[in-house]
C-alpha cells in the first residue's frame, strides 16, 4: 500500500535559515494527545515525527492503524514506524517493533512553520491546512494541562448546602418495594 505523505508547503515562501524543529516540551504534549486519543476512540492512536530533511521542518502525524478487515476505500492511508521512527507517547498499547510498519487511516497532521506568529499548522484528512498557531495547545482536541490535580483533601470537603437540605427518612431496605433504589446518605 503506498502512503499518502499529506504535507502542504504553501506557508512556506522560503527556506528558512534553520530547521524547525519540536521542543522536548512539544513532543510531550504531542504524545500525551496521541495517548488521550487512543482512549477516546478506543483503538490505538499513533502519533509520528518525520524528519525534517525532506520538507525543511519537522511534523507529526497522527493515525490509526488499521486491522486486516478495515474497508481502506476512500480513506487517508500512510505508513507509521519502521527504522529509525520516532513514535510519540505509549503507542496506543502495541508493543512496536523498531522496524515493523503499519498501515494506517491518517487522522492529521501538526507542521512546524517559521512564518511570524505561526509555529504549528494544522493539516486535516484531504491535506488542507485547517489551523494555525503559535499555541500548540490551540489546536489539539484535548486540553491538556500540566497543572497539578487538585487535593484530595479539597475534593473531599461537605458541600455547606448539604447541611441545610432536610434528612430524607426512606426507612431501611427491607421497607422499600421492590425494584426501588435507595440513596445512600
Amino acid at each position: 500500500m503506498d502512503a499518502l505523505f499529506p504535507v502542504s508547503l504553501h506557508f512556506m515562501p522560503h527556506q528558512p535559515d534553520f530547521t524547525p524543529c519540536f521542543t522536548a516540551d512539544e513532543l510531550d504534549l504531542l504524545g500525551r494527545t496521541a495517548d488521550a486519543l487512543s482512549a477516546y476512540m478506543g483503538k490505538a492512536v499513533l502519533a509520528e515525527v518525520m524528519d525534517a530533511e525532506e520538507t525543511g521542518f519537522e511534523w507529526a502525524l497522527f493515525a490509526a492503524p488499521l486491522d486486516t478487515k478495515d474497508e481502506v476505500e476512500g480513506l487517508t492511508t500512510v505508513q507509521v514506524g519502521g527504522t529509525g521512527a520516532r513514535l510519540l507517547g505509549n503507542k496506543g498499547g502495541l508493543d512496536i517493533g523498531s522496524d515493523e510498519v503499519f498501515d494506517c487511516e491518517y487522522l492529521w497532521a501538526i507542521q512546524l512553520s517559521t512564518l511570524e506568529g505561526v509555529r504549528f499548522i494544522k493539516i486535516d484528512q484531504q491535506g488542507d491546512e485547517v489551523a494555525w498557531t503559535d499555541d500548540l495547545r490551540e489546536i489539539l482536541p484535548f486540553h491538556l494541562s500540566d497543572e497539578p490535580l487538585p487535593d484530595e483533601e479539597d475534593e473531599s470537603e461537605p458541600d455547606d448546602d448539604a447541611e441545610d437540605e432536610p434528612e430524607d427518612d426512606e426507612g431501611d431496605a427491607e421497607d422499600q418495594a421492590p425494584g426501588s433504589s435507595r440513596r445512600l446518605h
